[in-house]
């Protein structure tokens, strides 16, 4: 189904951030009724985001378990069932143009992968005009796949990214709707040196997290007190380097906390090596098992309110 053209409210927001164009900006085109999947396909491919995403009312079955809106979610290459700054993203602007949850301080989104619900944390986020009133989280979706990666996949990627066998702590291929192959590396300034070379990684979703120094008491010398570094490669979604990632960053929680490789309360930095300056914040709900709940959130500004012609 196609609809004609119309003026439709749009916002794009900047996740992972409380200062404008230094996060990842998601386009949320706020009434995608009547829109067809090759509009949203077309628009996705014409805004040359990573993400761009469209906000329905819940299906039946969603409204029967509680969802309070539907999203699509659209990289230029095609769709996603889930993602993580769309769905942080897509949320601040449902909140911002007047959503009410149905139940206070929790919104359930419907999307591909099921129900994802959200939560607003008490520390505040920023006051952009358009505010949501906390910080948002969204609950990591459980995981499809947790393996290593296949000898051969580990070592093309390995090559590609120019690292060494040595240079690989560990390994996994995590899928959450994404699917993730991530190296764990051994420090923070390993994973800001790499120098990819796109054509070889292929049509993968790779994701590189490497440490910054503990300085004890749960505290890190990284920016904003980060416990990692973290990058994100999406050749399988049209973008060669994702300047934060909500999906990447909630299986590398899932993988390495249970460890005890990452504590269960930290903050995570990406898009660095972009000039940007992401921060998420990741914490954990449980027992401190596999089955417990991670919590990814990120602050979000709205940097364009207005209508788009779709």
């Amino acid at each position: 189904m196609t609809s004609s053209p119309r003026l439709r409210p749009f916002s794009q927001v900047d996740v992972f951030t409380t200062t404008p164009y230094r996060g990842n900006p998601v386009a949320v085109v706020r009434d995608a009724v009547g829109l067809g999947d090759d509009q949203m396909a077309a628009f996705a491919r014409w805004t040359n985001l990573s993400e761009t995403t469209f906000l329905l009312p819940p299906s039946p079955e969603g409204a029967a378990a509680g969802a309070d809106y539907r999203l699509r979610i659209f990289t230029p290459a095609g769709e996603l069932p889930f993602a993580g700054h769309p769905t942080l993203g897509s949320c601040h602007a449902w909140l911002a143009a007047g959503g009410t949850p149905r139940v206070a301080g929790t919104v359930v989104q419907e999307c591909g992968i099921g129900l994802v619900p959200l939560r607003r944390s008490p520390t505040p986020g920023p006051d952009d005009g358009a505010s949501s009133g906390g910080r948002l989280a969204f609950a990591a979706p459980d995981l499809l796949t947790d393996e290593p990666l296949d000898p051969s996949t580990l070592a093309a990627i390995t090559r590609a990214l120019g690292l060494d066998a040595h240079d690989v702590v560990d390994h996994r291929f995590l899928d959450n709707g994404p699917g993730w192959r991530v190296l764990l590396l051994g420090s923070a300034e390993k994973v800001l040196a790499l120098d990819p070379d796109f054509a070889g990684l292929g049509d993968l979703a790779i994701g590189v997290v490497g440490p910054y120094t503990a300085l004890g008491d749960g505290r890190y010398d990284g920016p904003d007190g980060a416990a990692v570094e973290v990058r994100g490669y999406a050749l399988d979604m049209g973008i060669p380097e994702d300047p934060v990632t909500g999906s990447l960053n909630a299986v590398v929680a899932q993988w390495l906390q249970p460890d005890g490789l990452l504590p269960a309360s930290y903050v995570a930095s990406q898009g660095t090596a972009l000039g940007r300056a992401g921060r998420v914040h990741v914490s954990r709900v449980g027992s401190g098992g596999r089955e417990d709940t991670v919590w990814v959130g990120g602050d979000a500004v709205t940097c364009i309110d207005g209508t788009v012609l779709l």
